[in-house]
């Protein structure tokens, strides 16, 4: 017996939905509706099936919708990024929970890194208001030294060649070759990268390191804190061991939704 016109329509309005939100990251029932032009009563119906089914989240830390890892069954258009988010975020915020310290998720957005989820809104101690959607340089940040420093040798290359040829202010030590090398070989050995001291603002410091899967990095993680509330040393000893077994947390949930 042939499907019902009705069934088939919202059959069609669904997958039309699905098919835009892999195209972003993250976004809203605003630009849903515009791109698909559906009423939007209907994306905020539909997209509540897609969350409840596990094809879609929506986290307000993100920014709005992203695709999660059950759209792994439907087709290859998962493509990482929200899967190592979705991975963190249970483990960021409980880190945050306990320690208070908020903590940052960045992936590499051609040559800076951005991130992707923070637990800003939860944490009652920290240096910023927000960092969500946030460019930082792969040089002069934390979280774009530990994915420098951490990268295959090719890659990270490739994007000292770019940065090299940027005009922005923090990326001028790319033209020294032989520091840049030198400073990223000295993260690898300590085991995470630290903000440049001289970047602002100075009132604070963050601790990165990398959240490696079969050897690439998915993403860097980062935990920021005021430097009049923490000394360095401390902060090496406590905190360091904890930002990494969270990036090591993190890795073992990514390849667990990776499983078939």
């Amino acid at each position: 017996m042939p499907l019902k016109s009705d069934t088939v329509e919202a059959a069609s309005r669904t997958l039309l939905l699905l098919e835009e939100l892999n195209r972003h990251r993250v976004t809203s029932i605003d630009r849903l509706h515009r791109a698909t032009g559906l009423p939007k009563s209907t994306v905020v119906r539909l997209m509540k099936s897609l969350c409840a089914m596990g094809y879609a989240a929506n986290d307000p830390r993100q920014g709005g919708y992203a695709v999660a890892s059950r759209v792994k069954s439907l087709s290859n258009g998962f493509h990482g990024d929200p899967l190592v988010v979705e991975a963190a975020r249970p483990w960021a915020l409980a880190f945050t929970r306990q320690y208070h310290w908020p903590i940052a998720i960045a992936v590499l957005d051609r040559s800076s890194v951005m991130v992707r989820f923070s637990t800003i809104p939860d944490s009652p101690v920290s240096p910023f208001h927000g960092t969500l959607n946030m460019h930082l340089s792969l040089l002069g940040r934390a979280l774009g030294r530990a994915y420098l420093a951490f990268c295959p040798v090719s890659e990270r290359s490739m994007l000292l060649d770019m940065l090299a040829r940027s005009q922005e202010n923090e990326d001028k030590l790319a033209s020294e070759r032989k520091r840049a090398l030198s400073l990223l070989a000295a993260i690898r050995k300590q085991g995470f990268a630290e903000r440049d001291p001289m970047v602002e603002p100075r009132s604070s410091n963050t601790v990165a390191v990398p959240i490696l899967v079969n050897h690439r990095v998915l993403a860097t993680v980062g935990m920021t804190y005021f430097t009049s509330a923490l000394d360095r040393a401390d902060v090496i000893e406590r905190y360091v061991p904890l930002v990494q077994a969270l990036a090591e947390n993190i890795a073992a949930s990514v390849a667990s939704l990776q499983q078939p």
